[in-house]
């Protein structure tokens, strides 16, 4: 068992708020995290995947009126959508009794339905915290190459052996691909959502083409655009966003895409060990996917993370704008040796960035030129904590 950071913060929201909805893709240790504070307070838990458990919820109010001064978890809350309603009502009639806080944790795997359904219900009387995989803070600089070949969720970081971990995650993206999707509604042939989701991994981190997409698999581009929705819904895509505020430049518009598990990405491309990982053209992608998980999961809350780069060629991997307007501009090279080319400074330049980090493959904390630190990445993790 790693102690999870996020547990803090759960416990803070849980303190001040109402309701929090924690939201994560499966098995990325939301129940486990909830049943640990469970043990420390007087709690109820329903998984709402059980039949025995929704048969209980058929009157909710009912059940829930018994429940007050308890910590409801409700796990896979998505499965039963008109129950927020129901929360809303006991959460005013619980504020009248004096119960202002701490009354429903609610976890849920699919993030934009999930805020969909709550959204209006719900309104001013929830938090929601975004649960990622285990980071490199978690489980200790030691094991970071175990961590960026396996992944971060835990069953799959924590197997036997790399055949063992292998393996899981193949029944994880199978069980994803027959039975989680099809379960949300979407009518998509697995076969062709995992050739797609392959196709991703091939091109990790760069630029999106839907067209090029669109052809491989013969849709149309519209089609593609409900894929990827679809797994950036499930947090198991990243969007990563242009940066778009310097009105005087030609800037790149396109986002770019990350499969956000490192262990997935390996997956997909049948990348089972350090040695064929290290040899396959994926390798720079997957580790700056890799790094950009770990630093904007990291980041203080209300971090907004994007990417530069103009048709002139400056660029920067990663562009975080913390919660007080500060702006970091990040490189990320899987190379010893802490250098950056003179376009990151020029893009740095553009965007007026306070300050500039280098996160690259070395052990050391140096200084590089023009203001430019080069840091390993559990050192920039560190930073970012401090904010």
């Amino acid at each position: 068992m790693y102690p999870r950071r996020i547990n803090r913060s759960v416990m803070i929201a849980l303190a001040n708020q109402a309701a929090v909805v924690l939201l994560g893709p499966r098995q990325v240790g939301k129940t486990t995290l909830a049943l640990g504070i469970a043990e420390q307070r007087p709690s109820v838990y329903l998984d709402l995947e059980r039949d025995a458990d929704r048969q209980i919820l058929i009157e909710p109010d009912l059940y829930l009126d018994e429940q007050i001064g308890r910590l409801v978890i409700l796990d896979e809350v998505q499965q039963m959508p008109g129950l927020f309603k129901s929360l809303r009502g006991q959460i005013d009639m619980r504020r009248r009794k004096g119960f202002r806080s701490g009354q429903f944790l609610l976890l849920g795997s699919a993030s934009n339905a999930l805020l969909h359904q709550s959204a209006e219900s719900l309104a001013g009387r929830v938090r929601y915290i975004e649960m990622p995989t285990l980071r490199l803070d978690e489980v200790g600089e030691n094991r970071l190459s175990d961590l960026w070949l396996r992944g971060g969720f835990p069953d799959s970081f924590q197997a036997d052996s790399a055949q063992a971990s292998m393996a899981w995650r193949e029944d994880f993206l199978r069980t994803y691909l027959e039975r989680d999707i099809p379960s949300l509604g979407p009518r998509i042939p697995a076969t062709t959502l995992r050739r797609f989701w392959t196709m991703l991994a091939h091109a990790q981190g760069g630029l999106l083409n839907a067209a090029a997409l669109a052809e491989g698999l013969g849709v149309s581009g519209q089609t593609i655009g409900r894929y990827l929705d679809l797994l950036v819904d499930l947090m198991l895509v990243r969007h990563l966003q242009p940066w778009h505020e310097n009105v005087g430049k030609r800037l790149v518009k396109s986002p770019k895409v990350f499969v956000r598990d490192s262990g997935l990405v390996h997956a997909l491309l049948g990348l089972g060990s350090m040695e064929s990982l290290l040899g396959h053209p994926v390798v720079g992608g997957s580790w700056e996917g890799f790094c950009i998980e770990n630093l904007v999961a990291a980041a203080p809350t209300g971090t907004e993370p994007y990417f530069y780069r103009t048709a002139a060629g400056a660029e920067i991997d990663l562009v975080l704008r913390l919660p007080k307007d500060e702006i970091w501009a990040i490189e990320i090279k899987r190379t010893t040796s802490p250098k950056v080319s003179r376009g990151f400074h020029l893009a740095a330049e553009d965007i007026k960035a306070d300050r500039k980090l280098l996160v690259y493959a070395g052990e050391r904390n140096v200084p590089a030129s023009d203001r430019l630190r080069a840091i390993p990445l559990a050192a920039a993790i560190d930073l970012l904590r401090d904010q």
